[in-house]
């Protein structure tokens, strides 16, 4: 298996992995302008890119996915939720659905919170053994901090459901597990985001400190910690521009 984590803009984080044996590749996040890196880094692992899956429509950078899914000539991914949001096909993912990219396998878990849509990704090495190795986070889980569910309205509801999914998903999951989120300090979409770009479960678990046990005190910080952060930059725009027709340039 290989692994790439592509620092992009903003403070975000995207990823490349994969099977070199079986020539076989999942892009995750991609900024757009950054296609063409994706691509360089395929030729030069020698693997195609089978699966670009973004964890969720993203409010504080405009996807590359679909300009990527289209060069690459590969499935682009969302969570089947944004059926009917966006008025273009898409591979609709749902909840426990497994992606295998060769000796790499991909288990698909809706976590909504920091949006309704998103999604975090299960990765198993089956070359190594047959357990999970690591999650890609996208915007749920931060190393030092979680998402903030207030960017796309529903503040209270969305605090709630992100209590649901960190807590009764995630965290229910092995120790050793390592996280790979999908930004780092800087990013606006969490408070106190650490800038160190992996962690554990175990780690988190003992330090986040975003992480409060108790559902009722858990919503009433997040959801001060939130409307005290600022908008992501241009965020109506961006949203607008990954949901429109037209693949942005």
């Amino acid at each position: 298996m290989f692994l790439v984590q592509h620092p992009s803009p903003l403070s975000s984080l995207a990823y490349l992995f994969g099977c070199t044996g079986k020539r076989a590749a999942i892009a995750v996040d991609v900024h757009a302008g950054d296609e063409e890196a994706f691509l360089a880094m395929a030729r030069e692992k020698n693997v195609d890119i089978r699966y670009v899956i973004d964890t969720h429509i993203h409010a504080d950078h405009v996807s590359g996915g679909r300009r990527l899914a289209q060069l690459a000539g590969a499935h682009y991914a969302l969570h089947e939720s944004n059926t009917g949001v966006v008025p273009w096909d898409f591979m609709g993912l749902r909840d426990g659905q497994v992606l295998e990219a060769g000796n790499v396998s991909v288990q698909v878990l809706h976590t909504p919170g920091h949006t309704e849509d998103s999604i975090t990704l299960l990765v198993t090495d089956r070359s190594r053994c047959d357990e999970p190795w690591f999650l890609v986070t996208g915007h749920t889980l931060f190393v030092g901090a979680v998402g903030r569910p207030d960017l796309k309205g529903r503040e209270r509801e969305m605090a709630e459901k992100l209590y649901d999914s960190l807590f009764g998903k995630l965290l229910s999951l092995p120790d050793h597990l390592e996280i790979l989120p999908g930004a780092q300090a800087g990013s606006v979409c969490g408070g106190g985001i650490s800038g160190k770009p992996v962690s554990t479960l175990a780690f988190e678990k003992r330090y986040n400190k975003g992480l409060i046990r108790n559902r009722e005190a858990f919503v009433e910080a997040i959801l001060e910690t939130a409307l005290a952060l600022p908008e992501p930059e241009g965020m109506r725009d961006i949203i607008a521009a990954n949901i429109a027709a037209e693949i942005p340039a």
